[in-house]
């Protein structure tokens, strides 16, 4: 159960209601504090709208971040996101195996942002070797872009978690073809 309470438009001044047009248990809470939810969906459209980075290899690094934090939210938004941008079943099979050390059918690249993103959640930074791995393929500009989202969901599933943000049903059934390690 939620910390603080999900909010509906009619609870909220008019001039803050287009940030509850994604009607996600999210939006509702954070609209608590309507600028920083102004301020929260700004980085968040950014990346998802607007950012030059591949909207595939974008979304693989959000899931890897998920799928780590064992944060059921993000990751069963961002498996039905992701799949809307290209990221396909056979991606996200090939995520839990690269997290389990295993071998997958993903091309190099979205291997080592898949790596880059495990090591931004369990040590802080990508390793200087993995940053020059995926540098090879990316631009300045894109390889901002991915440690930015990859640090702004880091930072968002703390957010879910701190907060117990509830899980919208739709999302619960994503569990059952992506079961993730550890989470009822």
């Amino acid at each position: 159960m939620a910390r603080l309470p999900y909010l509906e438009a009619d609870q909220v001044a008019p001039e803050y209601r287009d940030m509850l047009q994604r009607n996600t248990n999210l939006h509702k809470l954070l609209v608590n504090s309507p600028e920083m939810a102004r301020a929260f969906n700004g980085i968040g459209g950014y990346i998802r709208f607007k950012s030059k980075l591949d909207p595939r290899l974008r979304e693989l690094a959000i899931l890897q971040v998920g799928w780590m934090e064992k944060s059921e939210y993000e990751f069963t938004h961002h498996v039905k996101i992701g799949k809307e941008f290209g990221v396909t079943d056979e991606d996200i099979a090939g995520l839990m195996a690269e997290t389990e050390g295993k071998p997958s059918k993903l091309e190099p690249l979205a291997k080592a942002i898949l790596k880059g993103a495990r090591e931004m959640v369990r040590e802080l930074a990508m390793s200087d070797a993995t940053f020059a791995e995926i540098k090879q393929h990316l631009s300045d500009e894109h390889m901002v872009d991915l440690v930015l989202t990859i640090a702004f969901y880091c930072g968002v599933v703390r957010v879910l978690a701190t907060m117990k943000i509830d899980n919208e049903p739709y999302y619960k059934e994503v569990l059952q073809q992506y079961p993730i390690p550890g989470v009822n």
